[in-house]
C-alpha cells in the first residue's frame, strides 16, 4: 500500500519503541512521556499494545490535515487503554525555508514538558507558515508565544536553540520518504488513516485499514 507523503527525501530509520521515557506527566487517564529520541509516547498505565506511531513534521500541510482529522480520536483511544501512540517529530524538508522552520519547531517542542506538550503540538499546527514552500514561520518570538499559550515558560531554550544539534543528529538517522508516515504494528498505512473511522475500527479489532 502507498505511503501517505508530502516530500521525496529519503532521511530517516523506524526506531523500535523505548519503554523507558522521561519526564512523564499523567494527563487525564493517559500518561504522556517524552523518549530518549525525543518523541512523544501517549498510553494509559499498563498499555503496551497495539502501537501506533507517527512521524510528523509540522512544516508538513499534509500533518497538519492528519492532526486535524484523526488526533481527537487517537487521543481518546490513547485515554481508553486502545492503543499506545507514538508521535515522531521529524525534518523532511531539505529546502528552505521549510527546513529551517521545521527545525526551530522541533527544536522548540523538545522544550516544552510533557504536561504542555499536546497543548504546544496543537498551537504549532495552528500557526503552520503558510503558503508552504515560500513562508518563513515559526520565529523565536511565535514560539514563545506558543509555548506560553500551552502553558509553558521556555523562552530561553527556544532562543537559545538549545535541541537543534540533538533534534538534527537524531534526524539523520532516519529513512522516511515523506511525512507523514504512520505505522501500526510496524506496518505502514496508506492514505485510509485520515478516515477516523476507519482508524478507530484497525485499532480496536475491526476491519477499519488493511495493512
Amino acid at each position: 500500500m502507498a505511503a501517505i507523503v508530502v516530500a521525496c527525501m529519503v532521511i530517516g530509520v523506524f526506531g523500535a519503541i523505548a519503554v523507558a521515557g522521561t519526564g512523564g506527566t499523567t494527563q487525564g487517564s493517559y500518561q504522556v512521556t517524552r523518549q530518549p529520541d525525543g518523541s512523544m509516547m501517549l498510553a494509559a498505565p499498563g498499555t503496551s499494545a497495539p502501537v501506533l506511531q507517527v512521524y510528523e513534521d509540522y512544516d508538513c500541510p499534509v500533518c497538519k490535515r492528519l492532526h486535524d482529522t484523526v488526533d481527537a480520536t487517537l487521543l481518546r483511544l490513547a485515554k481508553e487503554g486502545r492503543v499506545r501512540v507514538v508521535y515522531h517529530p521529524v525534518t523532511i524538508f531539505q529546502d528552505e525555508p521549510m527546513r529551517s522552520n521545521s527545525v526551530r519547531a522541533a527544536a522548540a517542542a523538545r522544550c516544552v514538558p510533557p504536561a504542555n506538550w499536546l497543548a504546544f503540538r496543537d498551537a504549532l499546527y495552528a500557526i503552520q507558515p503558510e503558503p508552504h514552500g515560500t513562508a518563513t514561520g515559526f520565529t523565536d518570538a511565535e514560539l514563545i508565544a506558543a509555548a506560553r499559550k500551552a502553558g509553558a515558560s521556555v523562552d530561553a531554550c527556544v532562543t537559545d536553540q538549545t535541541y537543534v544539534k540533538q533534534h538534527l543528529a537524531e534526524n539523520v538517522g532516519s529513512r522516511l520518504q515523506g511525512t507523514p508516515t504512520v505505522l501500526f504494528n510496524g506496518q505502514m498505512l496508506g492514505d485510509e488513516v485520515f478516515d477516523a473511522e476507519a482508524l478507530e475500527k484497525l485499532v480496536t479489532g475491526g476491519t477499519g485499514i488493511a495493512v
